[in-house]
């Protein structure tokens, strides 16, 4: 049996990295395989940062050589730029590497910023996952003739237990506030319809341009009853927040695979997106899901409304993106593929 040393961010890091990191944790293939995550990365000032890995190095030359198989979660810039020092020592002492690319948007693989150092780090991979079909037919468009060996493993959706008892006229938009993420998109839309819909209310559960965001909802006339900025949210609050939710807006114009979209599902909210990353894979328009074009805020409105209009419809939807949770996203299928991804190594 072959024992796997993860490779991530701290497990209090705030993303989706993390989130899937602890969700295989929860599977068979976790024990059975002795995995043991080494934490490299941690929120907060650049001398926090670099102890954090100075200390994660150490541990990681301690027990390197009692393992087989070294799985790296890794996005671009820094991310890689830390990963590429536990990659080489592994290949120093003929380890088997998994890279598992966790990126914000594909631009990247087309940037001589990015690519010249991606192509570096993919060919250190005796395996390469990846978080949908669509970014593997990227990779292999960015890098013609690679000789990558790439998966595609999905994300894995949460089990929890939905209570549409609780549910509110809230509209939730989880993640990180920045223009990334579209928090802006979502207001200056809702700006269009909030005056129909005065008892519904943005629910924004993020850290990041929360200032700016309120700047913009005063200039935009959202009244504050219909806004609510929670912070970062986890836990309980997490749980209530997502239980209360009747829509998921995310407007993003870069994603990988969002985590935030995969816990919408799981808690039976549906969802507006915007057809970029790995989403359009899955997600399709008017079936189990909304899309559209990304910086069309009519558009946005539009399909805020139809959802608002009518809990028919909501549940239509849902109905179809729960058999996404049950099958593609079910975290027990996952957990299970990933534990053959490591046996076949």
């Amino acid at each position: 049996m072959n024992k796997v040393l993860v490779i991530a961010t701290s497990r209090k890091t705030r993303g989706g990295i993390t989130s899937v990191v602890k969700a295989h944790e929860t599977g068979p293939q976790w024990r059975k395989n002795h995995c043991k995550w080494i934490q490299t990365h941690r929120d907060g000032c650049s001398l926090r940062k670099i102890l954090y890995l100075i200390i994660a190095l150490l541990e990681y030359l301690i027990l390197l050589p009692f393992y087989d198989i070294i799985h790296v979660h890794v996005s671009y810039g820094n991310s890689a730029k830390r990963k590429l020092i536990f990659i080489r020592l592994a290949k120093l002492l003929h380890k088997k590497i998994i890279i598992h690319f966790h990126p914000a948007t594909e631009k990247h693989l087309f940037e001589d910023k990015y690519a010249k150092a991606t192509n570096k780090l993919f060919s250190y991979s005796d395996l390469l996952i990846v978080l949908s079909p669509q970014w593997e037919r990227w990779i292999n468009q960015a890098f013609p003739n690679n000789n990558f060996k790439i998966t595609v493993l999905y994300n894995p959706c949460p089990i929890v237990n939905i209570d549409f008892s609780q549910r509110k006229n809230h509209i939730l938009f989880a993640g990180t506030l920045n223009e990334r993420k579209g928090y802006n998109r979502l207001l200056e839309a809702f700006s269009l319809i909030c005056k129909q819909y005065s008892d519904w209310k943005i629910i924004f559960a993020g850290n990041g341009e929360i200032n700016k965001a309120k700047e913009l909802q005063k200039k935009l006339n959202i009244p504050d009853s219909q806004i609510e900025y929670l912070g970062w949210i986890s836990g309980s609050l997490k749980e209530r927040t997502f239980q209360e939710a009747s829509i998921y807006c995310l407007p993003s114009w870069g994603e990988g695979f969002p985590m935030g979209i995969l816990d919408a599902w799981a808690y039976g909210i549906p969802v507006i997106t915007t057809p970029v990353g790995g989403i359009t894979d899955v997600v399709k328009n008017d079936i189990n899901g909304l899309i559209f074009q990304t910086y069309n805020l009519h558009e946005l409105a539009a399909c805020i409304e139809k959802l608002i209009k009518s809990n028919d419809y909501r549940n239509k939807i849902v109905q179809e993106a729960d058999k996404l949770v049950q099958n593609e996203f079910n975290i027990i299928n996952i957990n299970k593929q990933l534990e053959n991804i490591y046996s076949s190594l």
